[in-house]
């Protein structure tokens, strides 16, 4: 393998905070066995740690320092000179202080990324909703590789957590307008962040300029000229049906909102309501994106889907692995039939 190629395999799962045993380790331990080539191992380190992405929006300390350990390790295997650039690098992580939340960044295939800060914590501040799941990054490459089905069109998200799947989405599916929602008061404040964070500005920041992006940010907002973003907060078991009317989306999406049996019941009751809510009679085409944990739970949102009327069908398995999810993940997307 082109020691290149190996370097990009290192770079695009540590900027996306993917865990270190995921890594092709085996592999760089063998072409240095090989080769004892530090150079190598330079390249790497400029790919992951030095790269300006991780300079401007860093993983977490403990993230970072055990990276750059397991690289020294491997160093040191070979029993070659010793690289400083290493050294300097680990003795400048050990002096930083740990955060409660961090950054991650995912590559897209237009060059471009997004970056999300991100909780440490799986769960922080009562939410599970401050953390990206792999549904999430499976339906965001899912829609990358169906682009047209959002081109133009207005995309309503259920669920939207911090915001990879609709950032990414915006940024290369070019839709007309982009509604985000949520509920919990934490999750929303950390999506607006991060909508920003990737220069986009709010619908109501366009009057409103009390929450516009900081200045480094503003030329590529201007430049962006994306779609109308907005954040919605929903709370699916209150909300009312003209607040749902006023939405009119052409597509809705979700991803990881079917874990739990009331939630999956408030879902489908949302779900009918949206879809029988177009102005101009044409039901909006939905797409749901889940992690099969519990098979019970999927067969209940199954079976409340029929009560309704609404029928759904299983979307192919693709298997690009652009944002690098778990494999062995059983997660399934179901197109829902309206």
């Amino acid at each position: 393998m082109d020691p290149e190629q190996l370097g990009l395999r290192f770079q695009r799962p540590f900027l996306a905070g993917r865990r270190l045993s995921a890594f092709p380790w085996a592999e760089l331990e063998q072409k240095l066995k090989n080769s004892s080539d530090a150079l190598l191992l330079l390249d790497i380190l400029q790919k992951t740690i030095l790269h300006p992405l991780c300079r401007k929006y860093p993983p977490s300390v403990k993230y970072r320092r055990c990276f750059i350990s397991e690289l020294i390790k491997k160093h040191e295997s070979i029993a070659t000179e010793p690289l400083d650039e290493l050294y300097e690098v680990l003795a400048e992580i050990l002096n930083k202080e740990e955060s409660i939340s961090c950054y991650k960044s995912y590559l897209l295939p237009t060059g471009d990324s997004v970056t999300l800060s991100e909780a440490v914590a799986i769960i922080s501040q009562g939410t599970t909703g401050l953390v990206t799941w792999d549904a999430a990054l499976y339906l965001a490459e899912w829609a990358i590789e169906n682009s047209a089905i959002f081109r133009n069109r207005t995309v309503l998200e259920l669920g939207s957590g911090i915001g990879l799947t609709g950032l990414a989405l915006c940024k290369t599916c070019n839709p007309k307008a982009y509604i985000f929602s949520d509920f919990h008061h934490c999750v929303l404040e950390q999506l607006r962040e991060n909508i920003h964070l990737n220069g986009f500005v709010l619908e109501s920041e366009t009057v409103n300029h009390t929450k516009m992006p900081s200045k480094d940010r503003r030329a590529e907002v201007m430049e962006l000229q994306g779609p109308k973003i907005t954040v919605a907060e929903l709370d699916w078991n209150s909300v009312t049906e003209e607040q749902l009317s006023e939405i009119q989306a052409d597509v809705i999406i979700a991803a990881d909102v079917v874990y739990d049996p009331e939630i999956s019941l408030s879902l489908v009751s949302v779900l009918q309501q949206l879809s029988t809510s177009k102005t101009d009679g044409k039901p909006p085409e939905i797409y749901i994106g889940f992690t099969v944990r519990n098979p019970d739970t999927y067969h209940l949102f199954q079976t409340e889907l029929g009560k309704v009327g609404i029928g759904w069908q299983v979307v192919p398995t693709h298997m690009k692995n652009l944002f690098l999810y778990d494999l062995h993940s059983n997660i399934t997307l179901l197109k829902l039939l309206v």
